[in-house]
């Protein structure tokens, strides 16, 4: 994937008209921009310039949101739940499914940059637990078969909506 450049970057903060109320707005099209997931430091500083937000702001809020990242990530980002419900869903053998799978521990991104391991706090879905979060679809009542045939499809790129939340 190309690099994203400074003029990708102003483009997308004049279709926000610059306003610096729409950061969140702004720094989540940077990101799915990136083509690493993440927003790097050059265009936090950009968006810093551009918008007049202080540096310190941008970055309380790209720590502060579980959606955001400053560290490159893998395309598809998968965040197991690891709240006191699903806790009593055998939530380390989904975490050993995902990581067998995908061929990573936790917190890592596979070579090929499709898959990154995450643990998230509650996403609401406790009455389908133990549940996992790519992008921004939930997937619940996991099995191992489930798991495999999720990271299969994140890696080669096909729908996984079809197995939302079933």
């Amino acid at each position: 994937m190309q690099e994203l450049s400074k003029e990708q970057v102003l483009k997308i903060m004049e279709r926000y008209g610059n306003d610096p109320q729409q950061l969140i707005a702004v720094l989540l099209d940077i990101q799915a921009a990136s083509g690493k997931n993440c927003v790097e430091k050059q265009w936090a500083e950009l968006a810093s310039a551009v918008l007049n937000v202080p540096l310190s702001k941008i970055f309380d809020v790209l720590t502060f949101y579980a959606m955001f990242s400053t560290q490159p990530r893998g395309e598809y980002v998968i965040e197991i739940c690891k709240s006191a419900p699903c806790f009593f869903s055998r939530p380390n053998d989904v975490v050993k499914w995902f990581e067998d799978a995908a061929g990573i521990k936790m917190g890592q991104t596979s070579a090929d940059g499709k898959i990154s391991l995450f643990y998230t706090s509650c996403v609401g879905a406790c009455d389908i637990g133990p549940v996992a979060k790519i992008g921004d679809d939930v997937f619940g009542s996991l099995t191992e078969d489930k798991v495999r045939l999720l990271v299969e499809r994140c890696r080669e790129g096909k729908e996984l909506l079809s197995l939302c939340q079933n």
